[in-house]
């Protein structure tokens, strides 16, 4: 066997794992988001905060409507697709790339013990 065909061997056993890896976390942290995201304690603690937010600011002494603005956008940042979003747009590419590869890894050697 060549050296290419060792490293092409090499690189589709490591797809294979990595896919192997993917296919079960991507399921969990999917069920764990839609549990997160319909759980009525999480959206009852999420409505007192952002209320609580807003009634701060305003008792600061902010404007009504700038703490509005202020408070959607903290309602925003604190919303899984806000945090998700937020995630992604502040990564490159190949940051986020490379994040998942040594999560990956990371769960590959937990499994190996």
């Amino acid at each position: 066997m060549s050296d290419e065909d060792k490293k092409e061997h090499t690189d589709a056993e490591e797809l294979k794992e990595v896919l192997q890896v993917v296919s079960t976390e991507i399921p969990k942290l999917l069920e764990g988001i839609t549990k997160m995201m319909y759980d009525t304690q999480n959206a009852e603690n999420l409505g007192k905060s952002v209320s609580k937010f807003y009634k701060e600011l305003v008792d600061a002494g902010m404007d009504p409507n700038k703490a509005a603005e202020l408070t959607e956008k903290f309602m925003a940042n604190m919303s899984i697709g806000g945090i998700i979003g937020q995630a992604l747009g502040s990564a490159s590419h190949s940051d986020i790339g490379e994040s998942i590869k040594n999560k990956i890894k990371k769960e590959m050697m937990n499994d190996d013990d």
